[in-house]
């Protein structure tokens, strides 16, 4: 009889030792434990909406949920009520017309949909422009997808813009596809038509496919652009959007990719044998968020703007330096020197203010030096954070001296 003890170790794929846990996934068990210690973290960290989605949302799941019928496969483009809706979302708002038959995917959340680009259009070896700093995501993806990371620097002197003599230098005909988002995830600079311009410009002379990821444009944000605005963007772009930021729905995963029909039809081929569609009550009701009026952004971005001042006053206290012209769900500031780095000031406010901010560096080494405060915590307890925070650099000063 074999011995069961002289087994094989199981070993994982390789590409899992390419990729660490996300920053988030570690770092909210550790507040949690704080938490059940009785240490009252308030967490200015990650960006999930705290205020429920439009009422009418809302009614719509249950109604729509209360159906025999509704609890079945879904087509896996998505229902005809969700494109179209997007569609019109993308016309009233961005004043971009696409065709909700050939030119919208919908996505269990845009996050998913970056590893169904990437799958898409990027083969071993092939490389991937990625910004510094920018949304871990595409670099983790990047990497279990076995390309060849090609990091590209934004810094604050030139605006959190890309350098495009830069890129020039890089061996493009080796990249395949180029992560953009804007506005910018963490730094809140705002894209415009000329950077945009250059972007689709520069990727159809080198045959690199453009990929901006769109969460953010409704936030604190007077004039959403989609990279679509742009003519002739959709011979070489493509653009992710969701649900979770703009209306409140971070849990729900709605989010969508545009893109010309070929892009599309590829793109199907990947997230068809990846998952089975979404749960048709939730599309139903997500096609109703998609029908809010422009009052409905006023309101939420009237709470978050009361938000913003306490956060300003927080970078203010800790003597970190931002740009007021910042739009989205977060407030990103330069830290002083007398910090070694943002891991060091993050981690002392969460010990010593118990206040959770995000530090910078996991964005990318351009972010070393930044911190980032969320805007997703209600005014009572962000006006605590202020509180405690102003409390712990009084102590600092008093030791200092």
């Amino acid at each position: 009889m074999p011995n069961s003890q002289q087994n094989n170790a199981i070993e994982p794929a390789r590409r899992v030792a390419t990729v660490k846990e996300y920053y988030f996934s570690k770092k909210l068990r550790e507040v949690a434990q704080l938490n059940a210690q009785g240490r009252d973290i308030i967490s200015l960290g990650i960006g999930g909406p705290d205020r429920p989605p439009h009422p009418e949302v809302v009614t719509t799941l249950c109604t729509e949920a209360s159906k025999p019928d509704a609890h079945g496969y879904q087509p896996y483009v998505g229902l005809p009520a969700l494109r179209r809706a997007y569609a019109d979302w993308y016309k009233k708002f961005y004043n971009v017309t696409l065709d909700p038959d050939r030119e919208i995917q919908p996505l269990i959340g845009s996050k998913e949909g970056i590893l169904h680009t990437t799958l898409t259009f990027v083969n071993p070896g092939d490389g991937v422009l990625v910004p510094n700093p920018g949304y871990p995501t595409y670099t983790s993806v990047s990497r279990l997808a076995e390309a060849e990371i090609f990091t590209y620097d934004l810094r604050e002197d030139t605006g959190w813009q890309p350098d495009f003599d830069a890129l020039e230098q890089l061996p493009l005909e080796r990249i395949k596809l180029m992560w953009v988002n804007y506005p910018h995830m963490p730094t809140g600079r705002c894209a415009s038509i000329e950077l945009f311009e250059r972007l689709v410009d520069f990727g159809k002379r080198h045959g690199i496919v453009i990929v901006n990821d769109n969460p953010y444009s409704f936030i604190l944000n007077e004039k959403p652009l989609s990279i679509f605005n742009v003519e002739g963007a959709k011979d070489i772009a493509i653009e992710m959007n969701s649900l979770s930021k703009s209306h409140n729905m971070p849990g729900w995963r709605m989010g969508m990719v545009a893109a010309k029909p070929q892009f599309i039809e590829w793109i199907l081929k990947v997230k068809s044998n990846i998952d089975s569609g979404q749960f048709k009550p939730m599309m139903m009701a997500a096609a109703r968020a998609l029908q809010c009026d422009a009052d409905w952004y006023c309101e939420i971005n009237a709470v978050y703007a009361e938000r913003r001042q306490i956060a300003e006053e927080i970078m203010n206290v800790l003597g970190c330096h931002f740009d007021p012209a910042q739009r989205g769900l977060f407030l990103w500031g330069r830290i002083p020197d007398c910090y070694t780095g943002s891991e060091e000031l993050a981690d002392r406010l969460l010990y010593d203010a118990r206040v959770f901010v995000t530090p910078g560096f996991i964005f990318g080494s351009n972010g070393n030096r930044y911190i980032r405060i969320s805007l997703c915590a209600t005014k009572e307890k962000m006006t605590e954070a202020l509180n405690r925070i102003k409390q712990f650099a009084y102590n600092c000063n008093n030791t200092n001296d």
